[in-house]
Order: C-alpha cells, then sequence, then structure tokens
C-alpha cells in the first residue's frame, strides 16, 4: 500500500510504512520503506534514522544519496558532503552517484558556494552522447547550476538536452499514458456472451458445401495435419 500512495500520498504512504514496521520493525524492507516514505513527505529525521538502519541490517549504502540528502533537509549541508566524502560513496554504482552528485551541488548552493555547485556535476556520467535513466535529471542539474552563475546559454543547452534525453528514454512529458480499462467486469461479461452468441449464430449458419471442402482439404492419407511439420522440424 505504501508503495501505491508515495508518489501521490507520501504522508499516508507513510503512515502505512509505519504500522507495517511495527509488526516487521527487524526486516530491512521495511525500514527501507518508512525510510523511502518518511523522505517522500518530507520528514527528514525520521528518513535519516530509518535509512541507518537498513544500512546496519542489510549492509548496503544504496540510500546514501537520500541520506546525504536528508542531513541538507535539516539545514546540515556540510554533513551532507561529509557523507559524500566518506569511503562507503565509493561503493555506488552510476546511478548512484549521478544522484550523490546532485545532492552535493545542492549542498554546495546551500552554503553559497555556486562555482562549486558547478564543479559537482562535471563527472564522468555528465555527456551529451548518450542518454541512461539519471541523465535528464543530472542535465537539469547542471542547467540549474550553470543558470546560477549566470553561464545562460550553456544553461539552456542543457536543458534542452534534457528533453533529448527523456525523448530517447521515453519518459517524463514522452512518457507512454497509462491506459486505463474502462469496462467493468459485469460489462467485460455481457461482451464476452455477445460474441459467444455471435460465434455460434455464425458456426449454425455454415453452409453444408463449405463443411464439405474443408474435409476435402484434409490430408489424403490419413495423417493429421500438422504431422509432417513435426516431422521435418525434428529431423
Amino acid at each position: 500500500m505504501a508503495g501505491r500512495l508515495i508518489d501521490d500520498e507520501p504522508e499516508l504512504a507513510f503512515q502505512h510504512a509505519l504500522a507495517a514496521s511495527r509488526r516487521g520493525g527487524r526486516l530491512a524492507v521495511v525500514r527501507e520503506a518508512v525510510g523511502l516514505t518518511a523522505y517522500a513527505a518530507g520528514h527528514y529525521g525520521e528518513a535519516l534514522r530509518e535509512f541507518r538502519t537498513y544500512r546496519r541490517i542489510n549492509g548496503s549504502n544504496v540510500h546514501l544519496p537520500l541520506m546525504a540528502d536528508c542531513e541538507r533537509g535539516l539545514g546540515r549541508p556540510d554533513r551532507a558532503l561529509d557523507l559524500a566524502r566518506s569511503e562507503d560513496a565509493s561503493s555506488l554504482d552510476a546511478a548512484g552517484k549521478v544522484e550523490l552528485a546532485i545532492v552535493v551541488s545542492g549542498a554546495r548552493t546551500d552554503l553559497d558556494q555556486l562555482d562549486a555547485a558547478v564543479a559537482a556535476l562535471e563527472i564522468p556520467q555528465l555527456t551529451k552522447n548518450r542518454a541512461f535513466s539519471y541523465s535528464p535529471r543530472l542535465f537539469r542539474a547542471y542547467a540549474d547550476a550553470l543558470a546560477a552563475v549566470g553561464r545562460e546559454e550553456e544553461a539552456a543547452s542543457w536543458q534542452r538536452q534534457a528533453e533529448r534525453a527523456e525523448n530517447a528514454l521515453g519518459v517524463g512529458a514522452f512518457a507512454d499514458p497509462d491506459i486505463i480499462d474502462l469496462v467493468g467486469e459485469d460489462e467485460d461479461l455481457e461482451l464476452d456472451r455477445t460474441a459467444a452468441r455471435g460465434a455460434v449464430q455464425s458456426v449454425g449458419s455454415t453452409p453444408d458445401q463449405d463443411v464439405e471442402s474443408t474435409a476435402d482439404e484434409a490430408p489424403a492419407n490419413g495423417e493429421e495435419p500438422g504431422d509432417g511439420e513435426e516431422q521435418r522440424d525434428s529431423e
């Protein structure tokens, strides 16, 4: 339930996750759910505590970027930078390193270190030639950082590149729309019955000569249709 609600109703999702934690608080996946929903709802202190517990149980640093961003949310950008400089940060995959770089850039901006905010995003994953799942977010963060130091032309170029990446990936404004079935179960059943009646009527009205012509097409050697094909395949 928490996973369904986290995007639209993060506070309610957080409450559902808290309820689950009262029953299975020793499970890493439960503590992770509490942390993610708390973060989405803006409860950064609770989220940070849950992510630390998740890491202690699981041994994974996958949520290190979110932990650093929680420190920012609590008004502690220096601690966010300390996390980014920790040895644990080196274990992150490419997507995790991108997320951490975005957090570091934000922390530098919080400290009014605008040039350092730009430099924090100039990582190997910042390339215009290829688009990955993290590329649109990285490109937009870089564009915002460039705009903050007055490099407007470059910022506009990276914003356009973010749109191209979304188009190539089919995400954001270019994502396929959700298809919702507007026919209820009762209507589905009635449609099935109608189709079945139509099929019966069609078979009942088939002329005798059509049936005979179908029989004439059967193999004359007594083999079932398709026997020859199966034999060729096995050979």
